[in-house]
């Protein structure tokens, strides 16, 4: 793990300083909340996630960078309660075509690793899980330049792969999903 950071960034080093461009810097924010009022017993659940993305752009159409996902989510049930928090680390690479001075669309494919803790409270029962895996995604999405490169990113859905394996005999769980149009996010980024 230790050689492979370091062949990536002098890489990285090595392709920054052979092209001159711009550097992209962006990324997602959500939170969700919900409350499911059952008569006698009452189910709140949370969700928040930060997703920032920096990257180099070394064509006028490519950019290439790397991407960090931090989440967690908690689910009371009253009596029980579900915590899980999961990172994601990895790399990207987008293609943008523009359209005008204002919009352009882009596509990116971006994979990595990613490790997930789940920590079940049933009762006075505590279990804890943890798992490791990969993922692997594109997507598409517009680009509405608001001013000097600072822009709005409007995506919905997208094409994703993705496996978790969990210590101590868990499963091996693999998840594909195929999702436009059933989701919608809205990012920020600026180009400097």
């Amino acid at each position: 793990m230790k050689k492979m950071l370091v062949v990536a960034a002098l890489a990285i080093c090595s392709f920054a300083n052979a092209q001159k461009g711009t550097v992209l810097v962006g990324g997602n924010i959500s939170y969700s909340s919900e409350t499911r009022d059952f008569g006698n017993a009452e189910r709140k659940s949370n969700e928040f996630a930060f997703s920032p993305k920096v990257g180099y752009q070394f064509h006028e159409n490519w950019t290439v960078g790397g991407e960090f996902t931090v989440a967690s989510s908690k689910d009371d049930q009253g009596l029980n309660e579900y915590k899980t928090n999961s990172s994601k680390f990895g790399a990207f690479v987008r293609y943008t075509m523009p359209l005008s001075q204002t919009f352009s669309v882009f596509a990116d494919l971006g994979a990595g690793f990613q490790n997930q803790t789940e920590k079940d409270y049933i009762g006075s029962d505590y279990t804890k899980y943890k798992a490791d895996g990969m993922y692997i995604g594109v997507t598409p999405a517009l680009f509405i330049n608001m001013k000097n490169g600072f822009g709005l990113n409007f995506s919905i859905g997208g094409l994703g792969y993705e496996t978790l394996n969990y210590d101590n005999n868990g499963p091996d769980v693999s998840k594909f999903n195929f999702n436009f149009g059933k989701t919608a996010s809205i990012g920020i980024s600026k180009n400097f």
